[in-house]
């Protein structure tokens, strides 16, 4: 229980009921909440932000109104029903979020983001009488997937509401804070940069562990622990020697000798210090599974004394589960893992099992967790102990080293409140890792929260809908994106007044503005730009030619990929003859298929000859590639030499460059001894000139970007019938009301009827295409299905999505995704009632089953997109069958621990 003394009265009532004393950051958080501010927290992850979101819903049951408490995913939303349900009662607090809808009237309702969202744009009842929101985890926003949910509510929530927002350490927390205040009024901004629990840095070299830190230097700067330094250049010197002795070495030197320490050593090791339960981040999943297997063939046992109460726990989350699935879901082995203490975590795994090990972690009855970085993304469960085996990870492009802000979120997770007194983040040493490197990143507190907010299709016509295109134009000036691209612009203006000031002292020793010299070095200028100009236009020229020619391939044609990793031969499997990025899908003679472009040819692609291919390929499975692969090497078609560019410079023939050119030479200028020695002073002004431009052109585009994003989207949403003069369509409303990433491409389908027809597992099928995303390069487009109905509604969807494409690229809009169809024979499978073995190997790729968790993830994923089709469809027969393809899907593993 806290002291009341200096608390107001709400909050001292509030307290009394605590069992611990209130920290100063909540304190001050608490009471200003209570005078009638709205209130933004920072403090690190475990430091007791909620009790401030807590503290909001006290407050509104204290005054008869209600509180809306918003978290980024479902997990966290059900964990803090639990809460506050445990706290208040059930009659008291509700909860809505995809999957569940429980007392959704009440005083205090739990609810994903989206959902408040969605509630806003409906002008739904239950906003009335609403007096707060808590927004956890509000740092979200900078996510770019989905971040913009969280700025559409914060501008369009009424002004009466007092909203919480709760976020994790930012080094911008003053910028972010300013902002709120601008769009929501008065607000506190608390900031508290304390760990509730010590963290420690160490790195573990072989079997030995020392401190990252040289704790008794008295030096301010940040030192690295001098043995540590030393045994690292011991370790190092000692490699080195024996990479020079036998066995196989590397071209010209020594063979790399390093070999890492077994997990099940490096777990035992941290036994011995006591420094479990640990988290192991690992940033691949096969990582995580693979580490998992070694621990478990290693015979290492971390398990809890009592196995009936790990026995109790698996139960609860998977005694739904169908017998018949726990085999292809590798049931037995998680489970002999658990009772060993140890686990994996990630999203390819079943939420059941993720949900499993989440509680047995919290518990105590697994001490040792193999994760990848997703764990550290508001799921609950800290450790004593965070181990980093790489400090590079894949971030979906390339692999990158980590920046000091995702270390510190890794690492937060170290150090149990309440339970820990110190926590401990542990580096494995490898021979690339340098340990001043780390000492940077451990010390490094900079973690800009950077706004993802852009104008969408959804989001567009219901402010149209909402506030007219004018009031829109203007609540897009307020976000916090363009917050931050104008506080940007400051410093260019800056930049530009100073660059200005430098080019008249140039100009001045140049002669002057009206110089004679200046005026030379400006032709040679016009000669650079012109020669520029010729080279650009060669090179559109050569596009263009590229582009034609492969719109006019045709199936069957073969074809010589003249560069890339594809280069070889290739036959067309499908052709696309869509203007200016024509894509079409091919197979090369080492059985890749995918979609090559205009890049992908030096010089404009044409028929070498024909094959005759099957009136229906399946490019997906591997079989059918190594068929065909085998038939076009067996053409006898040989791919070319490598072809070459014609070389021949446009500049010769071009008669502007010729007479600036014969300007240049007569110009007195260039008779001066001093010429080049002032051409130096010339070069650095022109730089600074294009500088200066280039900035100018920076400061015009980031003023007012969003509005002009909008503008063009309501130009297209306008050309297609959406919006006309100025008012919001029959056919606009429903797109409204489809909150799905390719949202103008569904509503299409819907009003122009390409899905009518189907029966529910061919429509889950269909659908499919515009929520899956492949993991494997290129993703599937091609317009194949299990029945002649989803080929033919494929075929129409991915025609519709071209045209699309087409209308955006006039618009200068992002183009919506492409559909994928790497999921359409694993749900159709699914949906129809086959076994979850089939329905996983058939929406897997390459002969490798999907994932149990993926495979659940897009089911649920398609599910949420047909209750959005079952809702908004005009044509009463499409709405029936989505409602029937819901029931068909979500069964089984897809239907347990809906979380």
């Amino acid at each position: 229980m806290t002291s009341n003394a200096s608390l107001t009265a709400e909050l001292s009532r509030f307290a009394a009921e605590l069992t611990f004393e209130l920290d100063p950051f909540q304190r001050q958080a608490c009471t200003a909440l209570e005078q009638g501010h709205g209130v933004l927290v920072c403090a690190p992850t475990g430091a007791g932000k909620t009790v401030v979101g807590e503290f909001a819903v006290h407050m509104a049951l204290a005054s008869g109104g209600k509180c809306f408490y918003t978290t980024p995913i479902k997990a966290l939303s059900n964990q803090k029903f639990a809460d506050l349900t445990e706290r208040y009662g059930r009659d008291r607090v509700g909860l809505l979020t995809g999957d569940q809808s429980i007392n959704p009237d009440a005083h205090v309702v739990v609810m994903t983001t989206e959902v408040l969202r969605n509630m806003i744009y409906a002008s739904s009842d239950a906003l009335r009488s609403l007096s707060y929101v808590v927004m956890d985890e509000v740092h979200y926003l900078a996510d770019r997937f989905r971040g913009a949910v969280w700025e559409e509510v914060i501008l369009h929530l009424p002004a009466d509401v007092r909203l919480v927002s709760l976020s994790a350490t930012v080094s911008n927390a003053e910028e972010f804070g300013s902002w709120m205040e601008t769009v929501r009024g008065n607000t506190a901004v608390v900031v508290d940069e304390t760990r509730p629990v010590p963290l420690w840095q160490h790195v573990m070299v072989g079997r030995r562990m020392f401190d990252l830190f040289d704790s008794e230097s008295s030096d301010q700067r940040v030192l690295v622990d001098s043995d540590l330094v030393r045994y690292v250049k011991q370790r190092e010197a000692a490699d080195r020697m024996e990479g020079w002795g036998g066995g196989p070495r590397g071209r010209g030197g020594p063979r790399r000798f390093f070999r890492p320490l077994p997990r099940p050593e490096v777990l035992a090791r941290l036994d011995e210090e006591g420094l479990l339960p640990a988290i192991t981040f690992i940033f691949s999943r096969a990582g995580c599974d693979g580490a998992l297997a070694q621990c478990l063939r290693s015979g290492l046992d971390l398990g809890a004394a009592d196995p009936e109460i790990v026995d109790a726990i698996i139960d609860k989350h998977t005694g739904e589960l169908p017998r018949a699935d726990l085999e292809v879901l590798g049931y037995w082995e998680w489970r002999e893992a658990l009772h060993r203490g140890l686990a994996a975590h990630h999203a390819g795994m079943l939420p059941a099992f993720r949900h499993t090990v989440e509680e047995l972690f919290v518990k105590g009855l697994v001490r040792a967790v193999f994760a990848t970085e997703t764990l550290a993304l508001g799921i609950n469960m800290p450790a004593r102990t965070v181990v980093l085996e790489r400090l590079v990870k894949f971030n979906g492009e390339t692999h990158a080293e980590l920046t000091p802000g995702e270390y510190t979120q890794l690492t937060g997770r170290a150090g149990r409140r309440g339970i820990d007194v110190e926590g401990h983040a542990v580096v494995l040493w490898q021979p690339e890792v340098d340990t001043s490197a780390v000492a940077g990143l451990a010390s490094t507190r900079t973690y800009p929260l950077r706004s993802s907010f852009k104008p969408g299709y959804n989001m567009s016509i219901n402010l149209i809908d909402r506030l007219g295109a004018d009031e829109a134009r203007l609540l897009l000036e307020r976000s916090f994106a363009q917050f931050q691209a104008d506080r940007s612009v400051v410093g260019l203006v800056r930049g530009i007044e100073r660059n200005e000031g430098q080019l008249d002292k140039l100009a001045t020793q140049l002669g002057g503005a009206d110089g004679e010299f200046l005026e030379y070095f400006n032709l040679r200028e016009r000669i650079k730009q012109r020669e520029r100009q010729l080279t650009q236009q060669t090179r559109s020229d050569r596009r263009t030619a590229g582009v034609a020619a492969l719109t006019e391939l045709r199936r069957g044609d073969v074809v010589a990929i003249g560069a890339g990793r594809r280069a070889g031969l290739a036959v067309i499997l499908e052709p696309d003859a869509t203007p200016g990025d024509p894509r079409p899908l091919v197979l090369t003679e080492d059985k890749w298929a995918g979609r090559v472009s205009v890049a992908d040819f030096p010089v404009p692609a044409e028929p070498l000859g024909r094959m005759r291919l099957p009136r229906r390929v399946d490019h997906r499975t591997a079989r059918t590639r190594r068929d065909l692969a085998s038939a076009l090497r067996s053409t006898g078609i040989t791919a070319p030499s490598r072809p070459r560019r014609d070389k021949r410079a446009r500049g010769a023939e071009d008669p502007e460059l010729a007479t600036l050119r014969r300007a240049l030479r007569a110009h007195p200028g260039h008779s001066r001894p001093d010429r080049e020695q002032l051409a130096r002073v010339g070069e650095r002004y022109h730089r600074v000139r294009r500088e200066t431009e280039a900035m100018r052109q920076k400061v015009a585009a980031t003023t007012n970007s969003l509005a002009r994003t909008f503008d063009r989207i309501l130009g297209l949403l306008e050309e297609r019938g959406f919006v006309h003069d100025g008012e919001v369509t029959a056919d606009g409303r429903r797109l409204a009301r489809i909150y799905a990433e390719a949202d103008l491409l569904v509503a299409e389908c819907l009003r122009q009827g390409l899905w009518r027809g189907l029966g529910p597992a061919e429509l889950a099928a269909v659908v499919s295409v515009l929520v899956y995303e492949s993991r494997s390069e290129g993703g599937y487009l091609g317009a194949t299905g299990p029945t002649a109905p989803i080929r033919r509604a494929v075929a129409d969807t991915i025609a519709q999505w071209s045209r699309l494409r087409t209308d955006e690229a006039e618009h200068r809009l992002a183009p919506t995704r492409e559909p994928d169809l790497g999921f359409v024979g694993g749900i159709y499978k699914w949906a129809r009632g086959d076994a979850l073995v089939d329905a996983m190997l058939a929406g897997g790729d390459q002969g490798t089953p999907l994932s149990a968790g993926d495979f659940v993830r897009w089911c649920r994923q398609v599910i949420d997109l047909l209750d959005q089709i079952h809702s908004t469809a005009d044509d009463t027969e499409v709405a029936a069958t989505a409602a029937k393809a819901v029931r068909a899907i979500r069964r089984g593993v897809v239907a347990v621990d809906a979380a």
